[in-house]
């Protein structure tokens, strides 16, 4: 990944991080915590692709799994949130550009179900029957719900930054090249302007001669 990149997403990461868990986390509400991470994760997924986003995925998710007050084990949502991020990225628009918000909120929907799924079947196999006790369709249901509900807020935005960071180094190399091009045509147009005169000063030259040759012969003429 691009510096830029590395950036930006780690920024976007660690705010989604605070909030949730400072905030979102506080609220009480029934079923599922609002997951901004997972949100945060899908944007950038759809703008820097399956790979990109399967890396940011991993990074977020191993952040969310060190901070406190993560009660699972290290790695695990790491390797969900890494797993949505990939298939998420297989979503990205060809031209970078929405045609409508009916994909990404599917992409949202699809992803909140199975990154829950994904997250009780890793527990499943650790041991961690939490999942079992809260209910899993429930789980299901309030996390499709509240993320949908955030996510017209959320990812738009997100998208919009990582397009913006991925246009600025395209934008000064085109200037550069606009630069380079716009060189050798003043250096042409110079080199143009200097041979011109260059042979208007050598036909200015032939046409003294042809003078001075021209009045020899007229004197010689009236000499006789």
């Amino acid at each position: 990944m691009r510096f830029n990149r590395m950036l930006l997403s780690t920024a976007l990461v660690v705010v989604a991080l605070v909030i949730q868990v400072s905030v979102l986390a506080r609220l009480h509400l029934p079923g599922a915590v609002p997951d901004l991470l997972l949100l945060t994760v899908l944007g950038l997924a759809l703008v820097y692709g399956h790979v990109g986003g399967a890396l940011v995925g991993f990074g977020a998710g191993l952040l969310a799994d060190l901070a406190p007050p993560a009660d699972h084990a290290a790695g695990r949502y790491a390797l969900v949130l890494c797993v949505i991020g990939y298939l998420a990225g297989l979503a990205k628009p060809d031209n970078g550009q929405l045609k409508s918000a009916t994909g990404p909120m599917a992409v949202v929907v699809a992803a909140a179900v199975g990154s829950t799924l994904l997250y009780a079947g890793v527990g499943a196999l650790v041991g961690d029957t939490a999942a079992r006790h809260v209910g899993l369709g429930n789980l299901l249901f309030t996390a499709a719900l509240y993320d949908l509900l955030l996510a017209p807020f959320v990812v738009p935005g997100i998208m919009a930054l990582a397009r913006r960071a991925e246009n600025d180094p395209l934008a000064d190399t085109g200037g550069s090249a606009k630069s380079a091009d716009v060189a050798p045509g003043l250096l042409s147009s110079g080199t143009g302007l200097s041979l011109g005169g260059r042979r208007g000063g050598g036909l200015k030259a032939k046409a003294a001669k042809a003078r001075m040759a021209r009045a020899g012969r007229i004197k010689g003429v009236k000499r006789l």
